[in-house]
């Protein structure tokens, strides 16, 4: 009887031996497992502290730290603010107003922090609303974690601040990308919502064909690991250092987009995962389970609910010449809220306004600030 040859004698052993090792070397590198620590990225408030003199000087003058603190709520008391360190990083907030006043948190949009909100919130303070403004992660003062910035990192941002300030409910305001954010929260947490929000020109169901050829190309993955690449980012310093500082208060928000893009290496990826994976595009069954959500309290109220208990109501506010957001899209939002056309009432109401832009509350601040107004009035309105 022949004998089995050499060969044949090591391939069954390392048959046999094989599996064993890479179980073996599975459990060992497995188990325990210590999970990676997520990487924050600074905001502008370490260019404050640490950039040169001239870098510094030009963020204090667009949007020092205290810009909500510097009397732009003279007229309500109350004002007050600071930072609250989250699991993700720290979130910068600022509260203005009576500290009675009905509560307003108003969410800015993609690129520009809450400064959008300059000539909006100092007015709604004055005429005696609470207004709680927060830089999104990855923005303004607020830093910058290098995750997926997807819609639930917003909402659950917001969530954990209104527990911080000690918030039980609130009114929502949200501009732009800052829509989609109000619409989600509104969904994921009803129960902290009195049940009035207010969408001006609001991201959420974008197409692609609408949006910008530059909003595309830097959404991409390639270009959000050449745009955080060292040697760009340096490009971008120098492009941002020769910029002509003069015109820093003509368009203090270019200029501030300017400097968080050369000099935060959070910026860039920031906004094009928001783009790519946020509330930007996707949020269709957001709006429609929003709807349903307001008819029900809206009925709950006719039933003879409590006020502010069963006060579900939508406002919609659209400039005509859109181009971010066009203004086909105030359409099939109310659509999916499940509204009725313009100037009928119901659950949802749509303003139009004639020739205005993206950029409502820069704009046309004193419209906004009368729709605000009238709509978050105190009786149904507010939240004590």
């Amino acid at each position: 009887m022949p004998r089995p040859s050499t060969s044949f004698n090591c391939i069954t052993l390392t048959l046999l031996i094989l599996p064993a090792i890479v179980l073996t070397a599975y459990f060992l590198t497995s188990f325990p497992h210590v999970p990676e620590s997520v990487v924050v990225h600074p905001s502008l408030a370490s260019l404050v502290a640490n950039e040169s003199r001239s870098v510094a000087e030009r963020v204090k003058a667009v949007y020092p730290e205290d810009f909500w603190a510097d009397g732009r709520g003279e007229g309500g008391e109350g004002g007050g603010g600071g930072y609250v360190s989250l699991p993700l990083g720290r979130t910068r907030y600022w509260m203005i107003g009576p500290e009675d006043g009905t509560k307003l948190v108003l969410i800015h949009g993609l690129s520009v922090p809450s400064i959008i909100w300059k000539d909006v919130a100092p007015e709604l303070a004055r005429k005696g609303y609470r207004i709680l403004l927060y830089d999104l992660y990855g923005r303004g003062y607020s830093d910058a974690p290098q995750v997926t910035y997807s819609t639930s990192l917003y909402v659950t941002q917001l969530a954990l601040l209104l527990q911080y300030v000690g918030w039980e409910k609130t009114n929502v305001v949200g501009i732009s990308m800052g829509g989609g954010i109000a619409a989600a929260f509104c969904v994921q947490f009803p129960h902290l919502v009195t049940g009035k929000v207010a969408l001006l020109a609001a991201a959420g169901i974008i197409e692609a064909p609408d949006m910008s050829r530059t909003s595309r190309l830097l959404s991409s993955p390639l270009m959000q690991l050449v745009t955080s690449s060292y040697p760009f980012r340096m490009y971008l310093k120098h492009l941002a250092n020769t910029s002509n500082s003069s015109l820093n208060h003509d368009d203090p928000f270019s200029e501030l987009i300017r400097i968080q893009s050369a000099h935060l290496p959070g910026y860039n990826p920031a906004i094009a995962s928001s783009i790519r994976d946020g509330p930007v595009r996707n949020l269709a069954p957001v709006f429609a389970q929003l709807g349903r959500q307001t008819r029900k309290k809206g009925s709950r109220k006719e039933r003879g609910a409590g006020v502010g208990e069963g006060e579900g109501r939508l406002l919609l506010v659209w400039g005509t010449r859109d181009k971010v957001v066009p203004y086909h899209y105030a359409s099939r939002v109310m659509a999916l809220l499940g509204g009725e056309e313009e100037g009928e009432e119901g659950h949802v109401r749509l303003v139009t306004l004639d020739g205005a832009g993206h950029d409502l509350t820069v704009s046309d601040p004193e419209i906004v600030v009368q729709l605000l107004k009238g709509f978050f009035r105190a009786r149904g309105g507010g939240s004590k």
